[in-house]
């Protein structure tokens, strides 16, 4: 199962995992979204919020993240996602917008943690994200 294209709508148990900024400013994109309609908190730019996980992929000035920290954040939400085994955690298309950063980026940094860590079975990813 993968994540769907659009997320309109979120059941109790299930959270939209958008790309942030460190400094929490939601105003585009998916982090609009996830202000806007599932409880994103203004002022927080990683970790969960809401029904929302703020997945940082730009810092406080908007300026692109290193891969480095993109690896330390899906770090973090796998051991989120591992203590809320009973919640599904939608990954959006985080870095593609805004942040710029291509596929094969997003790719790299899932493959060095898959090769360190379990991926929890709870986490959808977006169809780009899915290696075989």
């Amino acid at each position: 199962m993968f994540t769907p294209e659009k997320i309109e709508r979120l059941e109790s148990n299930e959270i939209f995992v958008f790309g942030s900024n460190l400094a929490g400013r939601h105003g585009g994109g998916a982090a609009q979204l996830a202000y806007d309609k599932f409880g994103a908190q203004w002022g927080i730019g990683e970790g969960i919020t809401g029904q929302c996980y703020a997945f940082p992929t730009l810092d406080e000035n908007h300026n692109k993240v290193h891969l480095v920290n993109i690896i330390s954040s899906f770090v973090k939400l796998y051991k989120v996602a591992n203590n809320k085994p009973n919640f599904t955690f939608y990954l959006t298309k985080i870095g593609l917008g805004i942040a710029g950063f291509k596929v094969e980026d997003i790719l790299a940094c899932i493959r060095v943690v898959n090769d360190s860590i379990t991926c929890p079975n709870n986490i959808m990813f977006p169809k780009e994200f899915c290696y075989g």
